[in-house]
């Protein structure tokens, strides 16, 4: 479904700000596979990201998805294969739209569209019983502004947003990092359980190493722009804390800091 080949991002290149984010990086992603990518500040986890949708162009090596080359096309023309969901809750959605406009604009991402309604009563109709899974109530709220909704509330529709459409990738950009840890918790079983159901390709990045290890059925760390850990399969579920600071060597302290005790 992904097929990254020798990718290379230096920015600000021959000035003293000189940073090279990705290094010859290579992966390959099957389909169905739920990623989580951890590693340290600056490691090249969201670069990375953005390589993929095209927000950041790469200075070499080819980016395939589902068999399309991409490395050349513009962010707005890889829009209908990708979904994103980012950190801030407020980036997901529209804030001064209402929640069914928001999810009719997410559902004809990459249609054709002529001049008919954005929003019919059969869109309404379609909304309801997906919103109704979140538990939230919002299924009786279609009218509501997003921009009235919790952190938590948007972040939630907003991975209703970035999925409803079926993309060939799901990216999550530390989705859960802005939220207390009750709502975090809250998303990120939402998170799984669409994955799950529509066996979506998700690459998840996180700070946190105990999201990356229980979640997923591949894990990958970054270090410096390079992958420098990639496990999955029955290695995955077995991976213990202490047995990654092994392997790895060095982990950033921020990610032991988040990372719970009780992991071993």
């Amino acid at each position: 479904m992904l097929e990254i080949e020798g990718v290379t991002k230096i920015f600000n290149r021959g000035s003293i700000d000189e940073k090279t984010a990705l290094r010859d990086v290579s992966l390959t992603v099957s389909p169905g596979d739920f990623v989580t990518i951890i590693g340290s500040n600056g490691a090249g986890k969201t670069t990375l990201l953005n390589v993929i949708t095209g927000s950041v162009l790469v200075d070499d090596g080819n980016v395939v998805i589902d068999g399309l080359d991409v490395t050349h096309l513009p962010e707005f023309k890889r829009g209908k294969l990708i979904g994103r969901v980012f950190q801030n809750p407020l980036m997901g959605t529209a804030a001064e739209m209402t929640i069914e406009e928001n999810l009719s604009m997410a559902f004809l991402r990459g249609k054709p569209r002529g001049l008919r309604k954005g929003v019919t009563e059969k869109h309404r109709r379609k909304y309801k019983p997906i919103l109704q899974t979140l538990g939230l109530g919002l299924e009786d709220r279609l009218g509501d502004r997003v921009g009235l909704l919790s952190g938590g509330q948007r972040q939630s529709l907003a991975i209703l947003m970035a999925t409803l459409a079926l993309p060939k990738l799901l990216l999550l950009d530390e989705h859960t990092a802005s939220l207390d840890p009750k709502t975090a918790a809250v998303v990120l079983d939402l998170t799984e359980r669409v994955v799950t159901e529509n066996a979506l390709t998700t690459l998840m990045v996180t700070h946190n190493m105990d999201q990356a290890i229980r979640h997923g059925n591949r894990l990958i760390m970054m270090h410096e722009g390079r992958i420098v850990l990639d496990v999955s399969g029955e290695e995955k579920r077995k991976l213990t804390l202490s047995e990654v600071v092994e392997r790895f060597g060095v982990v950033d302290e921020k990610l032991l800091l988040q990372t719970p005790a009780s992991l071993p």
